[in-house]
């Protein structure tokens, strides 16, 4: 026993002997999500570094200033209390890695109920999760679609994505744009439904064609009608599409630039379609690149902007990032020019705020920048890897969080119904921000079989996979080990096991169906029960000589019954039918 302490002995035998039960420590498993750095300082050159607003520069200055010398005193107190309300505020306390692609994600999407992710990447491929199959060893991605791939073809180019984004209306419906002329639109699992037509590059009339006639750069869905969605590219137009129809477009806008040396020809770079909740009519914003934004009202007609803003950014730099707020009265826009700018719908002119923000467009043009949801905030990602989430207002971050430092943060989304932010980064990962108290909980769903636990390992604290479930919108729910312990309301049958669903009803092979009755009650009780395990023919073979000396129901015939009178065969003749002769 040298050697061996008392401790060390108590850990190598065990505690108890018997059948264990399995355990789950709910605090350590949502301790094990928790993110260690929620919220940092900006880096230099970020939003709110510097605020540039036309309209009120002067009198911010002199408010900084102010604010700077009479808050100087207090800044250190209050920075922990701070930091701390920042981050029970936004739900990013904890978080979930997808890593299901292999390059950058430019793209994702949830449908309206928050129980599927579709994310979008330069692999050139849309990654299909189910929230509702994954538990913390089996984080995947449960089919891959290629977006651009064409049955016709056996050899067929890849192109990176894009754009992708359910319908809101109708969540079986899914936009793609991929750097091709044809976008598409998918069913929920990644099926084709309609493709658009692609226009002819030889008509110099662009109201003509059908179709694109170069790549596509952006989409949008239309807000308050479930067959419309519009699309921009690079041959300098804006395409509104019923969704139902893929032979042709329904309207086509085309932007003739007026910058000088342009021949009324730009890349249209982004658009977004939004609603005004006061019952005004719908409003498309799309991005031209010599740095124009126009609106057009989102009903139609078409044929000419209702605003146009020239030189709302640098000309020749790439515009990623639109949005509008869910009253329809503000627009914010992300520039190539290293610039974040707010607008407002009713007097589109100017921008009401501008601030400094590096871009990352000139590397990943699907840059984007979004309102939250009750439009309280913007979020946007930045070259640092950090999540910005900005005040509308003045444009200032109110928490900057690392999600992927050092490697740029591309594509960002905010879901209404789940309350949690999800983000897409240049290294291929997808982090799913959530906070336990603020984000919405969905009931746990249908599972995968190869979720077992003696097939799959546990991640982290030795703790079991099946223990976790991750619910339909990507927080873990912590559960007993047993089916029928995560769902009471299925209860039991009369036999005590657990009614499982995902098992068929094989019912019991007894006499009785459902079970055994007692055998002593039966013999007393009902008649001849002890004939229900003979054999029926040797029971009336039994009977056989008592039938014949004593016939009780033939003996009134006895008299009168014929003998039966057989034919006498012998050896040589044949018993067989008589056969008749062939005729000749």
């Amino acid at each position: 026993m040298d050697g061996f302490s008392e401790e060390s002995l108590r850990k190598f035998f065990p505690t108890s002997f018997g059948k264990q039960e399995k355990s789950v420590d709910v605090d350590a498993q949502i301790d094990s999500s928790k993110r260690k750095e929620v919220s940092v300082k900006p880096p230099a050159g970020q939003a709110g570094s510097e605020l540039n607003a036309p309209e009120t520069a002067g009198v911010a200055d002199s408010e900084n200033k102010q604010d700077q010398s009479s808050r100087k005193g207090d800044s250190d107190s209050d920075d922990d209390s701070d930091d701390s309300d920042d981050e029970d505020e936004f739900p990013v306390s904890h978080e979930m890695v997808i890593k299901t692609h292999d390059r950058a994600v430019t793209t994702m999407t949830v449908d309206p109920s928050g129980a599927r992710l579709i994310t979008g990447s330069t692999d050139c491929t849309l990654k299909l999760h189910d929230f509702a199959s994954m538990t913390p060893s089996t984080i995947r991605a449960f089919k891959s679609v290629d977006p651009s791939e064409k049955k016709q073809s056996a050899a067929q180019d890849t192109h990176a994505v894009h754009y992708a984004a359910f319908n809101p209306i109708t969540p079986g419906y899914v936009l793609a744009v991929t750097a091709t002329a044809q976008p598409r639109v998918l069913d929920r699992d990644g099926d084709t439904l309609v493709e658009f037509a692609k226009g002819d590059m030889y008509l110099r009339d662009l109201h003509n064609t059908k179709g694109h006639i170069a790549e596509v750069t952006s989409g949008a869905w239309c807000p308050s009608d479930e067959n419309l969605c519009a699309t921009a590219g690079y041959d300098g137009t804006v395409r509104i599409w019923d969704a139902n129809v893929g032979r042709s477009q329904k309207d086509v806008i085309v932007y003739k630039s007026k910058v000088a040396g342009s021949a009324g020809r730009t890349k249209m770079t982004a658009v977004t379609w939004g609603s005004q909740k006061q019952g005004s009519s719908d409003i498309l914003v799309a991005a031209a690149l010599d740095g124009t934004l126009v609106m057009y009202n989102g009903k139609g007609p078409f044929h000419r902007p209702v605003a146009e803003v020239r030189d709302a950014h640098t000309r020749d730099t790439w515009t990623s990032g639109l949005d509008i707020s869910s009253d329809g009265r503000l627009v914010v826009s992300r520039g190539g020019d290293d610039t974040i700018k707010l607008w407002d719908t009713r007097k589109f002119k100017s921008p009401v705020n501008t601030v400094t923000h590096t871009s990352t467009s000139f590397r990943y043009p699907t840059s984007n920048i979004q309102f939250s949801p009750s439009s309280a905030n913007i979020i946007t990602g930045s070259e640092t890897g950090h999540l910005h989430i900005l005040n509308p207002g003045t444009l200032r971050p109110e928490l900057v969080s690392p999600v992927t430092p050092g490697s740029p943060l591309i594509s960002v989304l905010w879901h209404e119904k789940l309350n949690q932010i999800l983000t897409g980064s240049a290294n291929a990962e997808t982090h799913v921000l959530y906070n336990p108290t603020m984000s919405t909980k969905g009931p746990p769903k249908r599972r995968h079989l190869d979720d077992d636990p003696t097939f799959t390992t546990g991640l982290s604290h030795s703790m079991a996979g099946d223990s976790v479930v991750i619910g339909s919108n990507g927080v873990p729910h912590y559960s007993a080990a047993t089916w029928s312990a995560r769902h009471p309301n299925v209860g039991l049958t009369a036999s005590g096991r657990s009614r499982d669903p995902r098992r068929p009803h094989v019912p019991q092979v007894t006499p009785f169906a459902k079970s055994q009755p007692d055998e002593k009650h039966i013999r007393e009780n009902i008649p001849l029960s002890s004939m229900r395990d003979e054999d029926p023919r040797e029971a009336l073979l039994k009977y056989a000589d008592k039938a014949e000396k004593d016939p009780i129901f033939t003996k009134a015939y006895k008299e009168t019954q014929p003998n039966a009178i057989y034919a006498d065969l012998s050896d040589d003749e044949d018993g067989g039918p008589e056969k008749k002769k062939a005729r000749r």
